[in-house]
């Protein structure tokens, strides 16, 4: 059983952004975070999401992934993720992570557990100071796709 728990921040949405995921399993433990010049929060928890599961070496591995994100875990839970593919994403944000969630989730067991966000959590508050502190870096990572989508409503 590995258990990811994975936390987004963005400081204005959109503004700087970053993630902060924790895998654990048994003895086994690992921190990941990066951070983005632009981005959105929800795209932040979703991220953390897919690279806490992309981090994974082995296979068809029994997951529970902890967040504080309803926008990720009611997306997933509740199918609404199937319906917006089945409609191309139409109207939609965030295809292109929906796209890589939906395709990493494939090759593993994933359950969800929603934990309450700033509640004393010890694993999502650690998630969220890593995540605030990766938006904080100097030489953010570019966030290529939602910039090229921001660029193109504002012409």
């Amino acid at each position: 059983m590995i258990e990811i728990f994975t936390d987004g921040a963005s400081s204005g949405n959109p503004g700087p952004g970053g993630y902060g995921v924790i895998l654990r399993s048994g003895k086994h433990y690992k921190e990941l975070s990066e951070g983005f010049r632009k981005t959105t929060n929800n795209r932040m928890e979703l991220l953390a999401v897919i690279k806490g599961l992309e981090a994974i070496k082995s296979l068809n591995q029994e997951v529970t992934i902890f967040s504080d994100s309803k926008y990720v875990i009611d997306a997933i839970e509740k199918r609404w993720v199937y319906g917006w593919l089945q409609k191309g994403f139409a109207g939609k944000k965030n295809k292109d992570l929906w796209l890589r969630y939906l395709e990493i989730s494939k090759i593993h067991k994933v359950k969800f557990t929603w934990v309450r966000g700033h509640a004393g959590h010890p694993e999502n508050e650690r998630c969220d100071e890593l995540a605030v502190a990766a938006a904080k870096q100097k030489n953010l990572l570019i966030d290529s796709v939602f910039e090229m989508e921001a660029a193109k409503l504002v012409k």
